[in-house]
């Protein structure tokens, strides 16, 4: 990490006001990328990313660069909260009676998520995996899929779907290893 990041990332963690928002600039798009590929509803994607930004900002001291980059922490916290949102009772009943606006705005956002999600340019590194990481990855943190769903709908042992998803995610961290120094 660069030594101006790390200064972000520390005025963050001591709940600078400035530091929040720069980090909210950087990341809003892609975070939302995720949560409306995982949601699939524009409103929904908006209300769950602006939680995410500010529980970020309620735990930041439990961010450590040593287990990752911030990214992938907000992503986490972003998908964790997208998966809960669509498990929830309120979600799944407001769903049942959808109308063709919804189908719409999937093909639409759809669309307009490879550009979304890549602002910070992850499109390009998993591009360079193997096709059973893409594929995995796909399911898991782009469909926000459980590893079950995940094991069910690639016909595959649920142990061999956390045995790729490490090896695929350690894939992914070497490739950004890399391309970083």
């Amino acid at each position: 990490m660069s030594t101006v990041t790390d200064n972000l990332i520390t005025q963050f963690q001591k709940k600078n006001e400035a530091a929040f928002e720069a980090i909210y600039n950087l990341y809003f798009k892609s975070i939302y990328g995720v949560v409306f590929n995982i949601v699939r509803e524009d409103g929904s994607a908006h209300e769950i990313t602006q939680d995410v930004f500010v529980k970020a900002w309620q735990k930041s001291e439990t961010y450590s660069p040593v287990k990752g980059r911030i990214f992938t922490w907000l992503l986490n916290i972003a998908r964790n909260a997208a998966i809960d949102k669509i498990r929830s009772k309120e979600f799944r009943k407001n769903k049942q009676n959808l109308n063709v606006d919804f189908f719409v705005d999937i093909v639409e956002g759809h669309q307009n998520l490879d550009r979304t999600t890549d602002s910070i340019g992850i499109k390009t590194f998993v591009s360079r995996l193997t096709e059973s990481c893409k594929r995995l990855i796909e399911f898991l943190y782009f469909r926000g899929y459980t590893q079950k769903e995940t094991a069910e709908t690639l016909e595959m042992p649920i142990g061999t779907v956390k045995t790729r998803n490490r090896k695929c995610m350690n894939s992914l961290r070497d490739l950004l290893d890399i391309d970083e120094g």
